[in-house]
């Protein structure tokens, strides 16, 4: 039997430069203060990304912190000064299409900076993504499914703030997964914290706590053993060395999550190799941008770890490439943690993110598939955007 074979024309996509790259930092206030271990937030600050390409696309990209450097080596200022003064000469001139081999480009030349490198693969992606009229997740391996479960913090640091928080976010079918940051009082008064929230949600909800490296390892084995006993599933980072994690896994019949020990696949390889953790924290900026983040959950997974979407707090174009990524995870066992958008009083999206039935909704249009309020942007911009060559 003849077979006949037609032949395929490959499509090519034509080279789209880097023309310009904008950058602006925006000052947004949120609807209470946010107390974490490590610093109290009364506003957020967000780093935006815009780059704009020969063909005429204009990807976004954002970088957002928590407290400023409290937490980390980068601070939304850090970022725009990096993008503006090292990153551009970098990127200006070169094609956008090339994303993965651009960012190498970068890498090379442009040492750390995961969350200003994040923030600017974000905005090439965006910018594919439009270009070629598809999701980003389409663009890493397509996604599977349209809507990820989200965790609300409650970090008032009141217990009884926190449990009417609560209530008001299950009658509203908002949020049934809490996580508390603890780690800043005593621990006996933390654990009471979270032992009346838990009682008072019964299962209604779920508990979960952060402790953002707070204790010491023998603080975290009496924690644990008692934030178990409360009722809690999940205790986040709860000390800051890998070797102390791996101690302290499996001991006590409560899940242990690894996050500020996760900087990119390099560790997450060495947490995995030391069975450090029964659940990863995967966090786009933290990790160095979206292929990079797909590579520690590609760890995660054959090492048997299982996976949690998480935040930086960021505003909604960082929550979104975040869900874009986590919607293509085939595990997901921990949900996601993108609440970001809902701690602002004010909106900077054209169409606002849709949040309903305790779950979040990935767009489908093309790139990220949203579109910022320019005019919101540039009413909450510290000084403007800057205009680059």
């Amino acid at each position: 039997m003849n077979t006949t074979f037609k032949s395929i024309t490959p499509v090519s996509i034509s080279p789209a430069i880097v023309e310009r790259i904008e950058t602006v930092i925006l000052d947004l206030p949120t609807i209470r203060p946010h107390k974490l271990s490590v610093a109290t937030m009364t506003g957020q600050t967000l780093m935006l990304v815009k780059i704009h390409c020969s063909d005429g696309v204009i990807g976004i990209g954002e970088g957002a912190t928590i407290g400023g450097l409290a937490y980390g080596g980068e601070s939304p200022e850090s970022m725009k000064l990096a993008i503006d003064t090292y990153f551009r000469p970098v990127l200006v001139g070169q094609d956008a299409t090339r994303i993965q081999a651009l960012m190498g480009r970068l890498a090379k030349m442009v040492k750390e900076n995961r969350f200003a490198k994040s923030a600017v693969e974000t905005a090439l992606m965006d910018a594919q993504g439009k270009r070629l009229g598809l999701p980003v997740s389409e663009l890493i391996g397509g996604r599977c499914r349209d809507r990820l479960p989200v965790a609300w913090t409650l970090a008032s640091g009141d217990t009884s703030k926190d449990i009417a928080e609560a209530e008001q976010m299950l009658d509203s079918r908002r949020h049934r997964i809490f996580k508390l940051k603890i780690g800043l009082r005593n621990l006996h008064d933390d654990i009471a914290h979270v032992a009346a929230i838990k009682r008072a949600l019964g299962d209604r909800g779920a508990v979960r706590v952060d402790v953002n490296m707070a204790w010491s390892e023998t603080q975290a084995a009496y924690g644990m053993a008692a934030l178990a006993a409360a009722g809690c599933e999940l205790v986040e980072q709860p000390v800051s060395s890998t070797s102390a994690l791996a101690r302290l896994v499996r001991r006590f019949p409560i899940a242990l999550m690894a996050d500020e020990s996760l900087t990119g696949p390099e560790s997450a390889f060495e947490v995995a190799k030391v069975h450090g953790a029964d659940v990863f924290a995967v966090k786009l900026e933290q990790s160095g941008g979206l292929f990079n983040a797909l590579r520690v959950a590609a760890i995660a997974d054959a090492a048997g770890i299982g996976l949690y979407g998480g935040t930086m707090l960021e505003g909604p174009i960082g929550t979104i490439a975040s869900a874009q990524v986590f919607s293509t995870f085939p595990n997901l066992e921990w949900g996601t943690e993108l609440f970001g958008p809902l701690l602002l009083t004010e909106e900077i999206l054209r169409e606002p993110l849709v949040y309903s039935d305790f779950e979040l909704t990935v767009p489908n249009g093309p790139g990220l598939g949203i579109e910022l309020d320019d005019d919101r942007v540039a009413f909450f911009a510290r000084n403007g955007l800057n205009r680059g060559n």
